[in-house]
Parts: structure tokens; sequence; C-alpha cells
């Protein structure tokens, strides 16, 4: 028969509803959200929630894995998904972008194959979206993590393959723009229904400029693994900066950038363009150690992932601790916060009509917080799911 949360502070797209209400019907969708004083009558399960906040549930669209599963690596894509989608919904996470990383054509074609057929069946837990691909068509003066013999530049003939493998899953593509070939296959990416997206790239601040105003919408892991600012050469990163239109993802894990490196961000590009990401390595959640990964060893400690070299190698962060960091480490807000880590990505995915707010109507995927943004239960369709930590 559904339920009635009450006594909430709402986090709804108009801003944040203070004794507020909001009423799940029994099919799992949303029937009202609102102040409490305008809710309907309803005779079934109410729940006091003591002033707890109850928002849209999270959504990470760049995530390698966590708790162990490294997507694209076990050759079982539905266990990697389900065992995911199981542990990351406990930290908030309703919808998540699975994002792979593969050695060579024939294995990035055969993951993303076994991917699109797993997607199909759908997960329990967090919502799988899709697939981001990062990589291979990445410079390898900015590859990161990625080994740069797993990197090449992109050919229709392949671009072609991969949308017709993805069957319509491959919701983003990370790009350098300044590759040849690039601005063809974004284009091409771009109409099959993928976002493009600016990163691991030493695109100058023209190149990176002029991929914006074409197939670049979107950022990946803006300042990292891509050319820095300067006054006299912007790089890429200048490009992203003066942007009027570009959206753009920030690891606030506190290792990935500085918290006054975040302020400029959000200066320029404001709550509304800023998408929250974890870039997690598969290792989040798990105890320091030492790992394999991209076939290089990973060594996690002090909420750090690096390589033998000293660079990162993603995050250990889950979304909820980096929801908590944007408002400590930047300074907002935690509605705004919230809203960058539910309504814009899902405007950067082209989702926001069924998910990122509580809107009548959309799918109950909520997260219920406490003052300090700590998850206390999350909710996909209506399912509840606590944290096990």
């Amino acid at each position: 028969m559904g339920f009635l949360f009450h006594n909430v502070t709402l986090i709804a797209p108009t801003g944040q509803v203070e004794n507020g209400a909001v009423l799940v019907s029994d099919d799992g969708r949303i029937a009202y959200a609102g102040p409490a004083s305008d809710a309907p009558r309803f005779h079934g399960e109410r729940m006091d929630l003591q002033g707890r906040i109850v928002a849209p549930g999270f959504i990470d669209i760049h995530t390698h894995g966590g708790n162990g599963v490294a997507f694209g690596e076990s050759g079982d894509a539905a266990a990697e998904l389900r065992t995911y989608a199981e542990w990351v919904v406990r930290h908030g996470v309703t919808g998540f972008l699975c994002s792979l990383t593969t050695p060579d054509a024939d294995a990035l074609l055969q993951t993303v194959r076994a991917f699109a057929d797993a997607l199909t069946q759908g997960t329990s837990g967090a919502e799988a979206l899709g697939l981001h691909l990062e990589g291979p068509f990445l410079n390898p003066a900015r590859r990161g993590a990625i080994p740069s013999s797993w990197l090449r530049n992109p050919g229709p003939g392949e671009v072609d393959s991969l949308i017709h493998a993805g069957r319509g899953w491959i919701r983003m593509v990370t790009l350098a723009p300044e590759l040849p070939g690039a601005a063809e296959a974004a284009a091409r990416f771009r109409r099959a229904g993928a976002v493009v997206a600016m990163g691991h790239t030493d695109a100058d601040c023209e190149t990176a400029a002029a991929a914006l105003r074409g197939s670049f919408s979107h950022a990946t892991h803006a300042f990292n693994a891509m050319r820095g600012f300067h006054h006299r050469e912007p790089g890429a990163l200048g490009a992203v900066l003066a942007s009027d239109r570009a959206t753009a993802e920030l690891i606030p894990d506190g290792v990935h950038v500085h918290p006054a490196a975040m302020r400029v961000l959000l200066r320029c590009l404001g709550t509304e363009r800023i998408v929250l990401v974890t870039d997690a390595s598969p290792w989040a959640g798990l105890a320091d150690g030492n790992y394999k990964w991209l076939g290089q060893t990973v060594r996690v400690q002090d909420g750090r992932a690096t390589l033998p070299d000293g660079g990162l190698a993603g995050s250990v962060a889950a979304m909820d601790q980096c929801v908590r960091n944007a408002a400590t480490l930047i300074g907002v807000p935690l509605a705004d916060a919230i809203r960058m880590a539910t309504l814009n990505p899902a405007r950067v995915l082209g989702l926001h009509g069924r998910m990122g707010q509580l809107v009548p109507g959309m799918p109950a995927n909520l997260v219920v917080l406490d003052g300090a943004g700590n998850v206390v239960a999350t909710f996909v369709r209506g399912r509840l799911f606590t944290p096990g930590r």
C-alpha cells in the first residue's frame, strides 16, 4: 500500500523544504513530495523521520567498481553488476554508469557485448544505467593510470563496431579531442546517443574550446589528466572554465583536487554544471593493502590509491563521502552538494525526466541522510536498503 515519510527536510527541485513529506505509492513511485501541510490523506504506513533529510538517490556516472569488483575484469559482467549494485546502494547510490578500460580492441568489444547483455537483464540494488568508455581513444601524454599500450587513435570502423555492440547502452565516452579522427568519432558517438566527454587530453585551449562547441559537451574529472591552466596558454582546463555550456566532473575525495581549485571550478561553472563523481577504483570500500588493477600494482593507503611511480589510480571514496566532502571542502550547502550528485548527473545523461528529482510519477529512488550527510537508508523504486558497513 506504499508509505509516507513525514517530518522530513526535503531536498526538492525548487530548494529545501522543512517539515516536508514524501508519499510513495505501492508501485514504488513518488506520489507526492512537498510541504507536509499539503500532503494528501494517507491511511497506510507512516514514518516519522524526525527531521532527517530525504533527497533523490545519488547517481555516479564515473566509477570503475568498488568493494573488490573491477568492471570488465572477471569475465562475468552479470555477477560484477549484481555484486556492485548491492554494495553501492548502501552508500546512497541508486544509479551508476560502469566505466570500462580494456587492453585491446578485441577485449573492449567483447566486454561491451557482455555488459550490454547483462544490463538488459537489470540489477537488484542500485540501477546500472549503462556504460562509460574511458579509453582507448586517449592521449598517452595524459594517460593517468591507464597503460599507454592500451591507447590508440579512433577509427570509424572501431567506433561503429562499439556502437553496434553496445546496443544503446554506451551512455558516455571519454575522448582526447586532439587525436586524429577524434572529431569524427565524437560525432558518431553523439549521433548514437552517447555523451562525449573531453578527458585524458593534452589539447591546447583553442582545440578544446572548438571541441566543446562541437560534439563534446562534458569534461571527465576536471583538473585531472588534462593540460592545466596557464595565463598565456589556458589549456583544456581553461576551455572548460571559460565555457558557457560545458558540464564537468569533480572528484571531491580530498586527494585528486585541492579545495581552492574546487572553488574555482564552482565559481566558473556554478552548482548547475558540476557533477560529483567518485572515479572509484575497484578497491574502494576495502582495507589498505596492495592490489592488482589495469595490469599494475596499486597501493591503497590512508585514502589514496597509487601506482608504484606515485601516480593516482582512481579514488577509494564512496559517493556519500564525496557529497559530504563537497559541502565541507568547497563550502557549499549540503543541498547544493546533493544537487551535484543527483539532478546534475541525470541531466548530463538526459535522464532528468525519470530520476535525480523528487517529482510525482518518478521512481522512488531516495536517500535518507542525517544532518551530517551520513546515509541512514536508501530506497530504489520504493525498496528499502540500509547501510551495511
